[in-house]
């Protein structure tokens, strides 16, 4: 984490005291989050996280006032402070009242926290397991990304542990649906798949769905499918996304190695970044990390 975080609209330096036990959110989990990438400091794909957050709050309750655009220059004023033209981003809204154990001082509805971090590198491929039973498709609240995240800790620890790098979490019907803190997605042939959103139980992660809705190349049909761990072990290669890795081969699944055509994952890749330098370089044509106006923030 870097020296400056966002607190409601205010840039305060990460060691000072700012939160309460009485926040409930805060003890029980109740709020949603995004991780961005800063890229020269633009905000990559910001619409997109922007809108997946207000649709997961509304769906678990967490105040979500604000627009859109003072988020954007809240966020804008935290990369500049923290001089993090290229970092990951971290944003949370948490709900603050509600339930027995509510603070007696609190005079806000939700508290927006952020800050910023070094990129991690995810080196060139990635080990995985299986890890059974741990996403439940059916659930109202499949596919939010919320802050009750401490099984994918727990299970992303045991995965390191383990000599892994990651777990492939099964739904109930034993079927393929994401990884801990990533989507997957394997080729077979000129066919590149990924489980749906509606039957699988994964998050409807950004790089995800700029593959699926942008990436557009000849040589490949992006779409979504379900998958069975068989039917990925024997696909042409596999590949997890995520906002921090991009694209990023699997080598491995349960001690097995996995076919890996670089050549198809590396026309992806590119394609894919091609994307993020035109959103880039579409966006450093107008004024960045401003000093916003936080009345709503």
């Amino acid at each position: 984490m870097h020296r400056y975080i966002l607190h409601n609209g205010e840039i305060h330096s990460s060691g000072e005291r700012l939160l309460s036990p009485g926040q409930v959110g805060f003890l029980n989990g109740w709020g949603v989050f995004s991780t961005l990438r800063a890229c020269e400091g633009v905000l990559f794909a910001y619409e997109r996280h922007f809108a997946r957050m207000r649709a997961d709050a509304e769906r678990m309750h967490v105040p979500f006032e604000f627009t859109s655009e003072d988020l954007k220059g809240a966020l804008e004023s935290l990369v500049a402070a923290n001089g993090a033209a290229n970092a990951t981003l971290r944003v949370v809204v948490v709900r603050n009242r509600g339930g027995l154990f509510e603070g007696a001082q609190i005079t806000r509805d939700a508290d927006l926290v952020a800050f910023t971090a070094d990129l991690t590198n995810w080196g060139s491929s990635v080990k995985l397991g299986y890890k059974a039973e741990a996403r439940h498709a059916g659930s109202d609240f499949a596919g939010a990304k919320i802050t009750s995240w401490a099984q994918n800790l727990t299970w992303y620890e045991e995965a390191h542990q383990n000599g892994l790098d990651e777990f492939i979490l099964l739904n109930e019907a034993g079927e393929v649906s994401e990884c801990t803190s990533a989507n997957i997605f394997a080729i077979q042939g000129s066919n590149v798949i990924t489980p749906p959103l509606k039957t699988s139980g994964c998050l409807p992660g950004i790089t995800r769905a700029i593959l699926l809705d942008e990436i557009q190349l000849s040589d490949f049909t992006i779409f979504e499918r379900d998958l069975t761990p068989s039917e990925l072990e024997n696909s042409d290669a596999v590949f997890i996304t995520s906002t921090t890795r991009d694209l990023l081969s699997v080598r491995e699944i349960d001690g097995e190695p996995i076919a890996q055509s670089e050549e198809a994952v590396s026309k992806l890749r590119s394609a894919f970044l091609r994307f993020r330098e035109d959103y880039v370089a579409s966006r450093r044509s107008v004024p960045v990390l401003r000093q916003p106006e936080y009345s709503s923030i």
